[in-house]
């Protein structure tokens, strides 16, 4: 008898050990998503902020700020459709490449560009663009340039395309652009990238390029692709490939970022 009360209790016990194991997961859960949909909120609300209030003075701030545009529309399609903390990390960094075309517009434009924005991923690995080159591939000619120009119209943030690094810089046509939108290179991207960026400081090798996921820098953050772990929200009309592992929920908390730093009313003064 005594057996069987001592059985009793033992179940007993563990089931309710199991059961507010459960509940506090839930619970953490639920408040690491209520977390992420406030800060991908705040990203989303401060980059359409940005887009409403500028208007582009020549050809570089104007694609800039249509390609912000493009990433506030993905944006705002993802929001609607999150329904996990990943998804909602993945607004956040839709949100967040979208306001470094917002910089690379207002900078174009001679204004103050704002305060330093967390990185998107993949963009520590893939470089910047450091010098002036114009090369000829197959017959085409490519520009890239660290600066804004007629000849280099066209921004890039820096990050992983289809696996592989793009440098930020400011370029002639957008290069990367099939890969984003297809997901895969095309033959000659090898060697578009080697004639365009061989032995330029600061920018990965052509091998790094080749072997693109392989090389191991932050292998699993995108910028361009299915959508990562992002699922049924696929790439969101191309806004970029952020698999839903790399970002903690600390990683764009709002201490540093908060909304004093970029003022309130979005008059397109600063951030």
């Amino acid at each position: 008898m005594n057996t069987a009360i001592a059985v009793l209790v033992l179940v007993l016990l563990i089931g309710g050990g199991a059961l507010y194991y459960l509940q506090s997961r839930k619970a953490t859960q639920q408040r690491e998503l209520e977390d992420a949909q406030a800060d991908a909120r705040r990203w989303v609300e401060r980059l359409g902020g940005q887009v409403v209030n500028l208007v582009g003075t020549d050809e570089p701030s104007r694609q800039a700020l249509a390609d912000a545009s493009e990433r506030y529309t993905a944006a705002g399609s993802q929001m609607e459709s999150a329904r996990t903390a990943a998804q909602c990390r993945l607004v956040t960094q839709t949100a967040l490449e979208g306001l470094y075309y917002v910089r690379a517009a207002r900078s174009a434009m001679g204004l103050d560009p704002g305060p330093e924005l967390p990185q998107v991923a993949g963009q520590a690995g893939a470089g910047a663009v450091t010098e002036e080159r114009n090369v000829d591939v197959d017959g085409h000619g490519y520009s890239a340039s660290p600066d804004p120009g007629e000849r280099t119209p066209h921004y890039y943030p820096g990050g992983r395309v289809a696996g592989r690094p793009v440098p930020q810089g400011w370029y002639s046509e957008p290069w990367w652009r099939p890969a984003l939108v297809g997901g895969a290179w095309g033959l000659g991207s090898v060697l578009l990238f080697s004639t365009m960026f061989g032995g330029m400081a600061g920018v990965p090798s052509e091998g790094e390029f080749a072997q693109g996921l392989d090389t191991g820098q932050e292998g699993a953050g995108d910028m361009g692709g299915d959508g990562g772990d992002g699922g049924d929200m696929g790439d969101a009309g191309g806004s970029g490939d952020y698999g839903s592992g790399d970002y903690g929920s600390g990683d764009y908390g709002s201490g540093d970022y908060g909304s004093g730093d970029y003022g309130g009313g979005f008059d397109g003064g600063g951030f």
